[in-house]
């Protein structure tokens, strides 16, 4: 019996997205994926375009590309696609902030905007709680300034 050669493809395949069952069981799946996260994410920006302090942090004009970036980040975290580490490498959330001066205040008033997004949400309490042990912890440990 004979067999057909292995035919290797000359060029290298696409990716494709992981389906969603590979995120079953996680918190990323658990509250609703990536439109849950892009509606978070997407009210805090509003409020982050709102405020002029945290608006003084952004460089780019265009708020979208950080939206994009934190959008990903956050998905990644909590066990969604690894885009952000695909495109970005490792978070190093502490470097990445260290050009800005994070004072508590600052980091107060990211808190009321990420308040607004997780609002928007309307998650169950328990993931509410999670989520939120998790925003407060990160937007402390980012403080750099007085």
């Amino acid at each position: 019996m004979t067999s057909e050669p292995q035919q290797i493809p000359l060029t290298p395949a696409t990716p494709t997205p992981a389906p969603a069952e590979d995120y079953a069981d996680t918190f990323y799946a658990q509250i609703g994926g990536h439109e849950t996260f892009a509606k978070i994410i997407h009210v805090f920006y509003e409020g982050v375009a709102a405020d002029p302090v945290l608006r003084a942090m952004y460089p780019e004009e265009d708020l979208a590309p950080a939206e994009r970036r934190m959008l990903m980040f956050m998905e990644q975290y909590w066990g969604g696609p690894r885009t952000y580490l695909e495109e970005r490498g490792h978070p190093r959330l502490r470097m990445r902030h260290i050009p800005f001066a994070v004072t508590p205040a600052a980091r107060d008033r990211w808190l009321v905007a990420m308040r607004k997004g997780v609002n928007a949400a309307e998650l169950s309490p328990l993931h509410e709680a999670m989520l939120w042990d998790y925003l407060e912890r990160a937007a402390a440990s980012l403080v750099n300034s007085a």
